[in-house]
């Protein structure tokens, strides 16, 4: 798996292009779409402004431009925006983005464009991350609808939901051996699956009331799942 820390991009030997080539190949048609309308490049003033698409570069100075704060994580991903996501592709595309934007290839730039990268690196890790994980990218897309689920809310949960969930905690609490553990992570696997295949289905008829109970839900299983990764460490 990729690392997301900003500064710490692996690379795999003989892996992609070098820095200024992989930029060129996502920019060769840049010039020619910029309209004289567009925000203006930092460095040069030529047009072209914040990235659209992929031009992360001015089409004429090649300068790094900043992040387009207008843009959601569903575009910068190349993602359609739906719950459903092609998470092969996800990392193809977040690989790819790290090759343009990765601060190592910066070092010698102006410092303008060694912030824009750290910038545009943090961003496409949150993006990255958010978008990966079923409960963080139900979430993230209520919010995208102006929906969101406080921390600590128990969201009108039905007493029998609540009940089940405190006697697996009461479970794992009490598991001893690893067969007591992976009995409890089975049960907990077999509900988060449940879960987000109903949240799928509540996102494709836009049932965005439903889909939020679903997620709360899954973030209660997900809370369990950080205990057990917690218990397993040893003391």
């Amino acid at each position: 798996m990729w690392g997301v820390r900003t500064g710490a991009f692996l690379r795999p030997s003989g892996w992609w292009p070098t820095g200024v080539l992989g930029r060129r190949l996502l920019n060769c048609n840049a010039a020619s779409l910029a309209g004289s309308s567009s925000p203006r490049c930092w460095n040069c003033g030529a047009p072209g402004g914040p990235p659209r698409g992929d031009r992360f570069f001015c089409p004429q100075c090649r300068a790094l431009q900043p992040p387009d704060p207008t843009r959601d994580y569903f575009s910068l991903m190349d993602c359609n925006r739906s719950f459903r996501v092609d998470t092969v592709k996800l990392q193809h595309r977040y690989q790819q983005l790290q090759r343009l934007v990765h601060p190592d290839f910066f070092s010698q730039r102006s410092q303008n464009e060694k912030d824009f990268s750290e910038k545009h690196s943090t961003l496409v890790n949150e993006a990255y991350r958010t978008l990966l994980a079923p409960l963080s990218r139900g979430l993230y897309l209520l919010k995208l609808r102006g929906i969101e689920i406080p921390e600590g809310t128990d969201y009108e949960m039905d007493s029998q939901f609540l009940t089940e969930i405190m006697e697996i905690n009461e479970k794992l609490a009490e598991a001893q051996g690893e067969i007591a553990m992976k009995e409890i992570e089975s049960i907990v696997r077999a509900k988060q699956k449940e879960l987000t295949d109903d949240v799928s289905r509540a996102f494709e008829r836009d049932n965005f009331e439903k889909a939020k109970e679903l997620l709360t839900k899954m973030r209660y299983f997900s809370n369990i799942e950080e205990k057990i990764k917690l218990k397993k460490i040893p003391l």
